[in-house]
């Protein structure tokens, strides 16, 4: 068998050169040659499969086929075929090993003799292929444990009572015979799987409801009898370490667990309702990636301005919007840009979501009076430049925020407005001076997520006069660009959307701007002034920009604006 880099430097334009910095960087740094090739862009990962596709005369298959029998989830337990990057694939028509890297063929042998498949051949596919087969395999799988779990559920004794049993390391291992376990297992490594942002649990009269955010949509998950929620509520209190006895009042709580290889943190809150309580979890993947700035969906115009405010040398910068629009993640991304080792900087927040490596982060604790305003003090005696406050809830937080940034520090926060102009009436309304807001603040961001149309199916569709009349365009809007709309497949669950992407409103304080709040703190003046400029687009407009570029569509823009 051929070495791999003879391979890339006969078949694929890598030069002698090249591979040799590639080798000096291996032996350098350790790694394997073909993810060094590919992290020096010599060759895309799409170019490397095919190179030790040739390099093991394995047949190598792009795609692999939909709905794959899910016969083997019982047996293999699904960290094992993510960790090696490989799926058994049985179809009517053939059955083979789909392995993304030959380096783990011990492994792929081990997995065909666990399933007594001796002798079937082995091929090579795209891991991403690989990985969504193995999400559809299992979550196939879940569904069916799923129904037989809510048929237990329905036989088991409404007395039982739940007991209360450690957590053992990843879920996925836990092999829990307790109906109320398994559910809250499948409920969380479900949601997980499907990237869902929150969990609720909803008592009525005569059942419970437990439904998933997914993209900002919730979606029902399961439906339960009535008689197994004070056990399924108990259960999560229990993981959550809260008072299983106290039903009475809201608390609030922490769950960490691992699903395969994914850390999760999962905050929990309870409400008492008049059907008993009802609980919200909202998941944060710790393993996700903290999108960079230009990743987000920013106009390449609001983009190089923002870029040009973030480097201000003191000032505030305000995002604005609803809980669950990305404030923080458009916060983070800034910070990332910024956080080199000449500059200090110091956050404070509640909670804190993403940790960030040379960034100093603070959870604030009411219980000991660490509040955002107590907490902003004692960070300006800290020598920082960069202060990022998680959300201005008061005036004191407010005053102290702005003192900070008139003293030469530059301000990162969060409000919670409808718009950027509206944001301006918010601070004066808690009490705020005009003069102060106007020789403090440098700009306001604005933001909403819309769902991404789904690129597996979508399709161009030409809208008619009356449809565009609803939606304020004309045909000349359009300007010959075609719309898309998709029909939902596999990839986006049906839905026709896939991932999200951020509109924005971004409104600089100019000269002209800062004077005129000084007359008045009507919202609807403010934002028309700011217009006036040109310089500023509204949500909305963005959004439609959004809709001509085929990211996403006309519903979804006027979903959130």
């Amino acid at each position: 068998m051929k070495p791999l880099g003879q391979v890339l430097v006969e078949s694929f334009g890598v030069t002698p050169e090249q591979l040799a910095q590639a080798l000096a960087l291996q032996k350098d740094k350790g790694g394997r040659l073909g993810e060094i090739v590919v992290q020096q862009k010599y060759v895309s990962a799409d170019q490397l499969l095919e190179a030790r596709s040739l390099q093991c005369g394995l047949e190598l298959k792009r795609t692999l086929p939909a709905g794959v029998d899910p016969f083997f989830t019982a047996r293999i337990p699904i960290h094992y075929l993510k960790k090696f990057k490989m799926i058994p694939v049985a179809t009517p028509e053939e059955s083979f090993v789909a392995l993304a890297d030959p380096f783990y063929f011990q492994q792929a042998d081990d997995l065909q003799r666990l399933l007594n498949w001796e002798g079937i051949r082995t091929v090579l596919a795209p891991q991403e292929e690989i990985s969504k087969a193995i999400n559809a395999s299992y979550d196939q799988d879940s569904r069916d444990r799923a129904d037989q779990v809510m048929q237990d559920i329905d036989v088991e004794d409404p007395e039982a009572i739940i007991s209360e049993i450690e957590e053992t390391a990843d879920l996925l291992d836990d092999t829990s015979d307790a109906p109320v376990i398994k559910l809250v297992n499948l409920m969380l490594s479900q949601a997980v799987r499907d990237n869902a942002s929150d969990i609720h649990i909803e008592p009525f009269q005569d059942m419970v409801k437990i439904r998933k955010r997914v993209d900002g949509i919730l979606y029902d998950m399961y439906t339960p009898p009535r008689h197994v929620q004070s056990k399924l509520v108990s259960r999560v209190k229990i993981m959550a370490k809260l008072d299983i006895a106290e039903k009475r009042l809201p608390q609030d709580g922490r769950i960490e667990i691992r699903i395969a290889d994914r850390n999760v943190d999962i905050r929990v809150s309870t409400l008492p309702t008049s059907f008993g309580e009802r609980v919200v979890m909202r998941l944060l993947d710790k393993s996700s990636v903290l999108l960079s700035l230009p990743d987000l969906g920013m106009s390449p115009r609001d983009l190089d301005t923002f870029l040009q405010l973030i480097r201000a040398p003191h000032g505030i910068i305000l995002v604005t919007g609803p809980t669950g629009s990305g404030k923080t993640t458009t916060l983070y991304s800034a910070l990332s840009i910024l956080n080199e080792p000449d500059i200090n900087i110091i956050t404070i927040e509640d909670p804190v979501e993403y940790q960030i490596k040379g960034i100093s982060q603070v959870q604030v604790n009411p219980k000991i009076d660490l509040t955002f305003a107590n907490g902003l003090r004692t960070i300006v005696r800290q020598d920082p430049d960069v202060i990022l406050v998680g959300e201005i809830r008061d005036l004191e937080t407010a005053q102290i925020a702005i003192q900070s940034a008139l003293t030469g520090h530059l301000v990162f926060s969060t409000l919670h407005t409808n718009d950027a102009a509206s944001a301006v009436t918010r601070l004066i309304d808690m009490g705020v001076e005009s003069f102060l807001v106007s020789s403090s603040i440098n700009a306001i961001l604005a933001q909403r997520l819309v769902r991404k149309i789904c690129p597996h199916c979508s399709e161009e569709f030409e809208p008619g006069p009356e449809y565009l009349a609803q939606v304020g365009l004309t045909p000349e809007d359009l300007g010959g660009r075609v719309l898309y709309r998709s029909t939902g497949c596999r990839h986006c669950l049906n839905t026709g959307y896939t991932g999200r992407i951020g509109i924005y409103e971004l409104m600089v304080m100019t000269e002209d701007l800062k004077n005129f709040v000084l007359t008045t703190s009507d919202s609807n003046q403010i934002r028309r002034r700011a217009l006036e400029s040109g310089e500023m687009l509204t949500l909305r407009q963005d959004g439609l920009q959004k809709v001509l570029a085929g990211q996403t569509t006309i519903e979804e823009v006027f979903r959130v604006t």
